[in-house]
């Protein structure tokens, strides 16, 4: 096993370094000059070139990429142009905020998909089944923006008990806290909610046919033990899968969360970079991205194991 954790550990080396070179290019290719947004359009070409040189964007870009790529394996991810500070120092700010939202929706998801999934597969063409895979449908129909525009349109605006935006520190206020994360942290886990309550009834469906089970009741072991204990534990293994694919999604839906409840995390940075051409910061945030999902998926592949003990990786 610490092989197989060995070898995925190296393997994110080119994967990290085929995105930083495609963000690197895309970001480039995208119409506008990070110059001019710092200077206005007004400024003269003397002096946008001065800044040019003194940005290093006055290089081809396979040598920026490279000194780039030089100074962030020695743990300099470069200057960001919009706020002058490191790009690194810039991320760990703001990271905090982001992962307190990102675990939330994530055990937000979890809490709710894995007893109505598991109730509705224990009791299938019930009400609550039937409004169970309604739920479900409505879930991964409706964009998590308009849901957050909905919530705040209802709960902040109309019952007035959430605020519609804003955030507090945890260490400042944890009930202000609290009440800041509620209707962000619904909005960014309802998509995965859905996914994986459809994905619980179904692996608990399959698990409850199987002859382990008819043994387990054969034994006088009562329903809620072998549908929460000998099924659910099969069945956790494909949502498990799951989880690990929603980190990117979750990660994507950050950005878009945190600028609608004007969230002061890594994906408010990542948006504002990109509309300001501030291609450092782009760089980092990506780069942090992709890290992190390659990572949630190798603790996935772990867990199978403590899952289920047959599962072995090392051959």
């Amino acid at each position: 096993m610490l092989r197989y954790i060995a070898r995925r550990l190296i393997f994110l080396i080119p994967v990290a370094l085929l995105v930083s070179f495609a963000t690197f290019m895309i970001i480039h290719l995208v119409p506008g000059d990070p110059a001019r947004v710092l200077l206005g359009e007004e400024a003269t070409p003397e002096t946008v070139a001065a800044l040019h040189a003194q940005l290093g964007l006055d290089k081809p870009l396979p040598q920026q990429f490279v000194i780039w790529l030089v100074a962030a394996l020695h743990g300099d991810l470069g200057q960001s142009i919009l706020l002058q500070q490191p790009v690194l120092q810039a991320i760990v700010q703001r990271l905090p905020v982001t992962i307190e939202l990102g675990i939330c929706a994530l055990i937000y998801s979890l809490v709710l998909a894995i007893p109505l999934g598991i109730y509705s597969a224990m009791h299938r063409n019930s009400l609550l089944d039937w409004l169970v895979n309604i739920t479900s449908l409505l879930g991964t129909a409706i964009p998590i923006f308009v849901l957050g525009l909905v919530l705040i349109l209802f709960f902040a605006v109309f019952i007035r008990i959430f605020p519609p935006g804003g955030f507090v520190p945890l260490t400042d206020d944890p009930l202000a806290n609290l009440r800041d994360l509620i209707l962000p942290m619904v909005t960014l886990g309802s998509g995965a909610v859905a996914v994986n309550m459809r994905q619980i009834r179904a692996s608990v469906i399959e698990a409850l046919g199987q002859d382990y089970i008819r043994t387990a009741r054969a034994k006088g072991l009562s329903e809620n033990r072998v549908s929460y204990v000998h099924a659910l534990r099969n069945a956790i293994i494909p949502v498990m899968t799951l989880v690990g694919l929603q980190v990117g999604s979750i990660l994507a839906g950050a950005f878009v969360i945190e600028v609608l409840f004007l969230w002061p995390g890594v994906g408010q940075l990542a948006v504002t970079s990109i509309f300001s051409k501030d291609y450092p910061v782009v760089q980092g945030v990506v780069l942090l991205s992709a890290f992190s999902y390659m990572l949630a998926n190798l603790l996935v592949d772990v867990g199978y194991v403590l899952l289920d003990p047959r599962i072995r990786f090392e051959k």
